[in-house]
């Protein structure tokens, strides 16, 4: 059985981008985290210890995206290692950030960086 717990567009303004501008003026983000995590063990016993608590990820999210950098591709791995440093029976997963207001001329819904592990 494949199971996954996920938080989808957890909406944060954060201060990322090459240009400094974008790091003093900010923007919106959307940010998604699909982990891959054997939920057998919470099924039946119906505690949150036996799970991943999805507050906890929320909160590795908010704490990285808090951290100004150049590349979404920074931020992307930086939540991806906390997340498998604080709960190492994930099996896998994705995070996935979108900018929604990209700083390019152009009519686009945001720009995406995602990884999968």
């Amino acid at each position: 059985m494949d199971s996954y717990i996920e938080l989808k567009e957890i909406r944060i303004y954060a201060y990322h981008g090459v240009a400094k501008q974008e790091r003093v003026v900010g923007n919106d983000y959307l940010v998604r985290v699909k982990v891959k995590y054997d939920i057998s063990k919470a099924a039946q016993s119906d505690s949150v210890d036996d799970t991943i608590n999805y507050a906890e990820l929320y909160d590795i999210v908010k704490q990285e995206m808090d951290i100004p950098s150049n590349l979404l591709e920074n931020v992307v791995y930086r939540i991806m290692n906390a997340i498998k440093n604080r709960f190492p029976t994930v099996e896998g997963g994705e995070v996935e950030i979108v900018k929604i207001k990209p700083p390019i001329s152009g009519d686009v819904r945001g720009a995406t960086v995602s990884i999968s592990f």
